[in-house]
């Protein structure tokens, strides 16, 4: 049987360090890498960003649209950026934010958590807000598959908090609720669960949640976005020792010198390996 995700990402994390880096073929990226905004551009950029990232940091994590909008030449270059980063040693987070119910559901978990599927990753970023029991399938699938799943509950973007911070009949907002599902899904397992939630870095102080959910916290927001090493501890409390800071143009905008690349990096590993320390 596979070994599961959260013991997987907390190794990698203690033996490299938890930072995430997104591999983001942002049209206006290409164009500040020299590259042309096609598909030969997007096949460049990310095989730059593998060869940088992927034997030194804990993850890498593709968004899945900017190659989608190529169509399936876009595809294409996603699984072999995909295979090709997995097989150098990073984790691979699919960032596609997936969310039906149903067959649909279970198809999309197929196409990113089956073992043998072209893309398949080693945990994938979904979307709770059909209500949390529609990810069932894909809960299914990670546990068999080995896989993990990073659940929307507490997003970076001003636009969430009508739904994230909704009050429920109970009381409890739907954000707390989210955190409260996933708690339950890692209850019991060591070293960490398997099922993560995405948390903003950018959100302030957040200690009336619980988000010690024995599983891991992607936090996006680092770099760009405003949020900085030094705010991780605020925000994530004791938490924070499960948080996987992603950092996107931070990183990239370095490009597509590798060295450069790699030392961008290295600059957030420091400084987020210096912001953890404490907790």
């Amino acid at each position: 049987m596979t070994e599961p995700f959260g013991a997987r990402l907390r190794r990698s994390m203690d033996e490299r360090g938890p930072l995430c880096v997104g591999i983001d073929p942002h049209a206006s990226l290409l164009t500040e890498w020299g590259l042309n905004d096609d598909v030969a551009g997007l096949e460049r950029f990310s095989r730059t960003v593998v060869e940088a990232m992927a034997d030194r940091v804990a993850v890498l994590k593709p968004q899945s649209a900017f190659f989608e909008r190529f169509g399936s030449r876009g595809i294409a270059v996603l699984e072999k950026t995909v295979q090709e980063a997995r097989a150098a040693g990073a984790l691979v987070v699919m960032d596609a934010k997936r969310g039906d119910i149903g067959s649909t559901m279970a198809g999309y978990a197929e196409a990113f958590l089956h073992k043998d599927a072209p893309l398949f990753s080693d945990a994938l970023t979904v979307s709770p807000y059909l209500g949390y029991g529609s990810l069932s399938p894909a809960v299914a699938l990670a546990r068999e598959s080995g896989t993990g799943l990073f659940v929307l509950a507490l997003t970076s973007n001003p636009e969430g908090g009508e739904v994230q911070h909704a009050v429920r009949t109970d009381g409890r907002n739907v954000g707390a609720t989210i955190l409260g599902h996933l708690a339950a899904e890692n209850e019991g397992e060591t070293p960490l669960g398997s099922f993560g939630a995405v948390v903003g870095a950018t959100l302030g102080d957040l200690s009336s949640y619980e988000l010690d959910i024995n599983g891991p916290l992607l936090a996006p927001g680092v770099g760009a976005q405003g949020a900085t090493p030094a705010d991780l501890p605020r925000v994530f409390g004791a938490a924070a020792r499960n948080v996987v800071p992603n950092v996107s143009r931070g990183v990239l905008r370095q490009g597509p010198d590798v060295g450069a690349l790699r030392a961008a990096a290295e600059r957030f590993a420091v400084e987020i390996g210096d912001a953890l320390a404490a907790v």
